[in-house]
């Protein structure tokens, strides 16, 4: 028996935008405004994260300059 979901909010609202024909170039900027907020909300609560926990930039270096297998080699044989 197929389950039944009910739309979220905003999909409902998205359905409604994509029901009527836009031109290419508007779809385009309504797709890269959609990635910008939702990039910027994760950016935002990362930053919050980052606060919470005492993170600084040595954190980051240290994090980017810990030892890993060599390139072409994740196995480290």
């Amino acid at each position: 028996m197929p389950s039944t979901r009910t739309l979220s909010n905003l999909q409902q609202e998205l359905i409604k935008l994509y029901s009527t024909d836009i031109k290419e170039e508007d779809l385009l900027h309504i797709k890269r405004y959609l990635a910008s907020y939702f990039a910027n909300k994760a950016i935002d609560e990362a930053d919050v994260i980052w606060m919470q926990k005492g993170y600084t930039n040595d954190t980051m270096n240290q994090w980017l300059n810990e030892d890993k297998p060599a390139y072409g080699n994740e196995t480290g044989d």
